[in-house]
Order: structure tokens, then sequence, then C-alpha cells
């Protein structure tokens, strides 16, 4: 990553909510097709999440903790802010001197741009303000929610905007944190009455749907782009007695994971 910075553009996906095994699920059945052709070899990679919850995983994502490879470490880190004693910062890290990935960027001459999705993007109360604060531009409105049926499309809308009025020279870190797999996403398949592992996996192939626009929008600038896809948490759907997520479980701890680099257009 060290000697990626400048010289391409980054994009970071969330798919806030996503089960690994789902995804997989998914991926083996046909179901995400566009996924399956641009993950390197067409898989997802298992991996563990910092943290059990939207809020606490993106702050760690955002000091440069991504979901952690589930074999033997250590694993060198893509990201890291500058601190003594870190052990998993290596000649490829970009160490950063900020206490946030986007202030370090920014100061590496990114602009950065925060698309947020669930509330704890929703900057109508403070503690929707703490992570899109972070970012020099931030963006929430309704239609990019969790009871938004096309949140991931009005996202990219808003981003084409951006991208439109942004100097080309000028690199682009671009966060989008895509709320359809997040509870309700029953909206997603005719019929259903609640959320379910159905109803998440239907959610997860209409994210399949938008992203081959996403991915062309981000390499339409003339430099190639960087780009990091994965959950930041599952959650559960009455396994072991429990729904939602904020819980010591496998189905949350695992997540979905992939980073790859997308040529210029």
């Amino acid at each position: 990553m060290r000697g990626l910075i400048g010289s391409h553009d980054l994009l970071f996906v969330t798919l806030d909510t996503l089960r690994y095994d789902i995804a997989v699920e998914c991926l083996e059945g046909g179901r995400t097709p566009y996924l399956q052709k641009v993950l390197p070899g067409g898989m997802w990679e298992r991996r563990h999440t910092p943290a059990s919850f939207t809020y606490a995983a993106h702050h760690a994502f955002f000091a440069g903790f991504l979901p952690t490879p589930v074999t033997p470490g250590p694993h060198e880190r893509m990201f890291a802010a500058r601190f003594g004693g870190s052990e998993t910062s290596g000649p490829g890290t970009f160490v950063f001197d900020a206490p946030d990935l986007p202030t370090g960027l920014a100061a590496a001459g990114y602009h950065t741009v925060c698309l947020g999705g669930v509330g704890f993007f929703n900057p109508a109360a403070p503690l929707g303000r703490v992570l899109p604060g972070l970012f020099a531009e931030a963006h929430w409105e309704r239609a990019f929610g969790v009871t938004a049926p096309d949140c991931l499309g009005a996202q990219i809308d808003r981003l084409a905007m951006i991208i439109e009025g942004l100097p080309v020279e000028r690199p682009l870190f671009t966060f989008v944190n895509v709320a359809a797999l997040h509870q309700p996403n029953k909206h997603y398949l005719s019929g259903a009455t609640d959320d379910g592992p159905a109803t998440h996996a239907a959610a997860l192939e209409y994210v399949d749907g938008r992203l081959d626009r996403l991915f062309a929008l981000v390499t339409s600038r003339g430099r190639p782009c960087q780009v990091i896809i994965c959950s930041d948490h599952g959650t559960l759907y009455g396994e072991d007695g429990h729904t939602g997520h904020r819980v010591a479980h496998e189905a949350v701890w695992t997540v979905p994971y992939a980073d790859f680099i997308l040529d210029a257009r």
C-alpha cells in the first residue's frame, strides 16, 4: 500500500452487517455474479472483525485495523497510525502520523469523502457526526439509509456528482457504508414478512447488481483504484437464541473480505 499512495485512488466499501456464510453461499450459488468476477480468485476471504458492531468496528478500521486474516499471524497491515510498539506495520504499510486514516490520507493530498448508510453516519444526532467528521466531505440522507430499497444507488448518484466537480489530478479516497444488508432487509424479498437469512441474501443480490456502476465510476478518473470491500460484522437471526449483533458469536465475528486493484478506464 505504501507504494500506491498518491498514484492510486482508494475505495473502501463496508457492506454493513453482511454475514460471511451467506456471502459465500450466494457466491457459490451464482447469485452474486459481479462479485464472483471481481473478487480475487472469485472468492471471499474469511477474516475476523475487530468489533461486533458498526461504530466500534469502523473506529478500528480508520485506525488501520482492518479485519484480520483467520490464519496465524502476525499479518502486515495495509494502513497503520504510527504508534510505538506496533508489531503489524511493515515495509508495505502506509504509516500515517494522524489519529485516523482519512486525516492521514488528507495529509498525503487526498480528497476524502464519506457516504454513510446506517444510523451511526446520520448527522441528526451528535453520535452520528463522529465518524463522518473524520472526512473532508461527508454525506447522509434518508435515501442512503436502512429503509431505502435503492440505498446504494442513491449513494452512487451522489458520488457521481462529487467526482464530476473534483479535479482529476487530486487523488480521491471514497468510503461507502452500504446499509442494505442491515435490518430491516425484508423489502428485498417479495412476500417476506420478517428479516432472516433469505432476505439477507436477497439484499446482497441487490448490492451485487449495483457494484458494477460503482466500480466503473471510481475508475473513470484516469487513475487505478485500490478497492477494499468487506463487512464490519455479521448478525444473527435466532442462532443460539440471539437476534442482531454486539455479541461474541462466530456468525458476528467472522466476515467476508477482499482487496484488489481496478485499472483506470
